[in-house]
């Protein structure tokens, strides 16, 4: 039987696990500030006159302000100048201020009046009649045509350069609370092993591994969570019906969770009972296709020699070539920080270079539809000596977890 695997019910591995936030810091004034003062250089670099924060991730990684998009425009302008001003509906605006850690002049809008002209006016009284703003990538289609319709004499562009600018490396803050999410996750992934047994359902392992990320601090438990037994772990995300466990099933767990909004996002293969040879050697294969990666992450190479380093080994198994399976569907990895996918990505196609503070996912998954899939996922962040991982790799298809290393 593969070590740390079954044997334990989901009461017991309840009761062992607590809480492990204890010590968090989160992001302060000092580093938002210094956020929106980046942003500043950057767009007078980029000759940027201004750029819109839609509600979500961007406004609250520049803000602090956390507020959920939705069919109101809510969110900030930023000029070059760091003047910050807050756009939301009259009757949000007491709580919108309950939320803001950067504060700023708040302009709000009523139901029945246009969000967008009121843009317009915040920009003129800023001086910014025309000139280029920088649109949040991520702001709805509804918002972007609004917001030029209102300014016909402005150029609107992807504010992409600046927030992913400032994103892409993180502090050692940020960094510090994605290892405390990722050491939470890792724990998580333990238990869940420890409760499999013979028919269970891949709802049932769900249900747990929210509870246990409940249990070690993450406020809303899982973030996200995939559960994949047998045949069906072909399938990186998932098939609609899946099957129970059973003795000889490969078993897929993907899953995370968020601390102060920074997530982690791991998965771990094995087999629930005794490998095959099949097994162990798709296994090893995966293990060193991630460990081509990992190698090839070196300050100053494009983020897709990583990509390529992965799928290099991969093909000289016999896999692919490219995307074809039995092999790599999918890209070796992306980034991550507030959002669980961000720039950059580990995909050929992205020229990026390589930065210290940058952090990816590792997951050159391995796909034999009719068989089964293998896909280690670890996470790693770039130093100035090199990458260095989140959390280390599954130790082998007999030991995942690393027990008897």
């Amino acid at each position: 039987m593969t070590i740390g695997v079954g044997g334990s019910t989901a009461q017991t591995e309840l009761a062992r696990l607590n809480d492990m936030t204890s010590g968090v810091l989160p992001i302060g004034i000092p580093e938002y500030q210094a956020r929106i003062n980046k942003a500043c250089e950057l767009m007078q670099r980029h000759k940027f006159d201004a750029i819109y924060l839609n509600a979500g991730t961007n406004l609250y990684y520049f803000t602090g302000t956390r507020w959920g998009a939705s069919e109101r425009m809510v969110g900030a302008l930023l000029t070059a100048q760091g003047e910050l001003h807050y756009l939301a509906p009259v009757f949000e605006i007491d709580t919108l201020k309950g939320y803001m850690q950067i504060s700023g002049t708040v302009h709000g809008w009523e139901e029945h009046q246009s969000p967008y002209e009121l843009f317009s006016k915040v920009l003129t009284a800023n001086g910014i009649s025309s000139g280029n703003i920088g649109l949040d990538e991520s702001c709805s289609f509804f918002i972007s045509d609004g917001i030029a319709q209102a300014n016909p004499n402005t150029r609107l562009s992807n504010a992409k350069v600046i927030t992913a600018g400032c994103r892409m490396q993180k502090s050692a803050t940020e960094i510090a609370l994605m290892q405390r999410a990722k050491d939470m996750t890792i724990e998580v992934h333990k238990a869940a092993a420890r409760i499999l047994r013979p028919g269970i359902s891949t709802e049932e392992v769900t249900d747990f591994i929210n509870q246990a990320h409940h249990k070690v601090g993450a406020p809303k438990g899982s973030y996200f969570c995939i559960v994949l037994f047998g045949e069906d772990t072909a399938y990186p995300h998932g098939v609609s019906k899946p099957k129970h466990l059973e003795a000889g099933d490969m078993v897929l767990i993907d899953t995370g969770c968020q601390v102060q909004g920074y997530n982690s996002d791991i998965t771990r293969t094995y087999v629930f009972g005794e490998p095959t040879e099949r097994d162990r050697e798709v296994w090893e294969h995966e293990k060193a296709g991630q460990a081509a990666a990992f190698a090839a992450a070196q300050l100053g190479r494009s983020c897709g020699s990583v990509d390529q380093a992965a799928r290099d080994y991969l093909v000289s198994q016999g896999y692919g070539p490219d995307y074809q399976t039995p092999g790599l569907p999918h890209r070796t990895g992306h980034g991550i920080g507030l959002d669980i996918h961000e720039w950059p990505y580990l995909v050929a196609s992205d020229a990026t270079p390589l930065e210290v503070g940058m952090c990816f996912s590792n997951e050159p998954m391995i796909c034999i539809p009719g068989e089964f899939g293998i896909r280690l996922e670890d996470h790693f962040y770039m130093t100035e000596s090199g990458p260095k991982w989140f959390t280390q790799p599954s130790h082998s298809i007999d030991d995942p977890f690393g027990y008897h290393a």
